[in-house]
């Protein structure tokens, strides 16, 4: 499927869903152009303290690897396809 309109978060996440995930999502709010000082909602201050910066989306992996940006996440779900067993049983 081709991600090339919509939200970047929303591509994201149509991505590992086709890739069979379920994903759990936390909404962070606010735009990366505003000023840090002005991201300061839980979702950005989480992300910054696993990533060290406030870039959405991001996606942590079960290994804890950190993805951050829609292009990495799409790629990375492309390469990672889930298991068969765990698409079945919505894990």
């Amino acid at each position: 499927m081709l991600y090339e309109s919509g939200y970047p978060c929303s591509k994201a996440y149509q991505a590992l869903r086709d890739a069979g995930y379920w994903p759990k999502v936390t909404k962070c709010y606010g735009h990366l152009k505003l000023p840090e000082m002005l991201n300061q909602t839980p979702g950005r201050r989480a992300v910054k303290r696993l990533a060290g910066n406030i870039v959405v989306p991001a996606l942590v992996t079960d290994d804890g690897e950190i993805i951050q940006e829609a292009e990495h996440i799409i790629a990375w779900a492309h390469a990672h396809p889930a298991r068969a067993d765990a698409v079945l049983a919505g894990v």
